[in-house]
C-alpha cells in the first residue's frame, strides 16, 4: 500500500501547528504515523539530551515496550544519530550491531532530527516485514521530519 505522504504532511502540519510543548508534538506525531502507515510495529522517538551526551533516550512512541537508551554510534538509531543520515535497513538481522528491542522487527527506518543546528533525536519506525520501507517512504518520512523539525524549533 502506498502512503499519501503529501496528505500526511498536511495532516501533521495541522495537528502540531500551534502546539508549544515538544512532548505533545512528538506524542501526536507518533500516533499519526502509527495510524497512517501500514505494516509497522513500532514508531517513536529517541532523543538526544544534554544529561546523557553519549546516548539517545526513549521518547514518545507507539508500540511494545522499548529500549530505554541507545548509545550514539550503536545500532540503527545510534548510527543515524552519529552520521546525521537516514538509515533504511531492509533486514535488521543483516545489520551488524543491530539492537533488538522487539524481536518481531525485521526492517527499520531511522531519520535524524536536527533542530537549531543540533541533533535533537531520531524518528524510528520498525516493521515486522523484510524490506518494508521504500525510497518513496524514505522521501516522504524525511519531508515529515522537516515539518517536525520546524515545529520543534519553536517549542518550549
Amino acid at each position: 500500500m502506498n502512503t499519501d505522504f503529501s496528505m500526511l504532511c498536511k495532516q501533521l502540519q495541522s495537528l502540531i501547528a500551534d502546539e508549544p510543548d515538544h512532548i505533545s508534538v512528538l506524542s501526536n506525531t507518533s500516533a499519526l504515523i502509527n495510524q497512517t502507515l501500514s505494516d509497522i510495529n513500532w514508531v517513536g522517538f529517541y532523543l538526544a539530551k544534554s544529561t546523557a551526551p553519549s546516548k539517545l533516550l526513549l521518547g514518545p512512541f507507539q508500540g511494545n515496550v522499548a529500549c530505554y537508551s541507545i548509545p550514539i554510534g550503536k545500532g540503527v538509531c545510534g548510527i543515524a544519530a552519529d552520521t546525521l543520515t537516514t538509515q533504511r535497513i531492509d533486514d535488521v538481522h543483516q545489520f551488524v550491531g543491530h539492537i533488538a528491542c522487539d524481536s518481531r522487527s525485521q526492517s527499520e527506518i531511522v531519520i535524524p532530527l536536527i533542530v537549531n543546528n543540533q541533533l535533537y533525536g531520531v524518528l524510528d519506525i520498525d516493521s515486522p516485514n523484510i524490506a518494508r520501507f521504500s525510497e518513496n517512504d524514505q522521501q516522504g518520512l524525511e519531508s515529515l521530519a522537516k515539518i517536525l523539525e520546524l515545529c520543534l524549533s519553536k517549542c518550549d
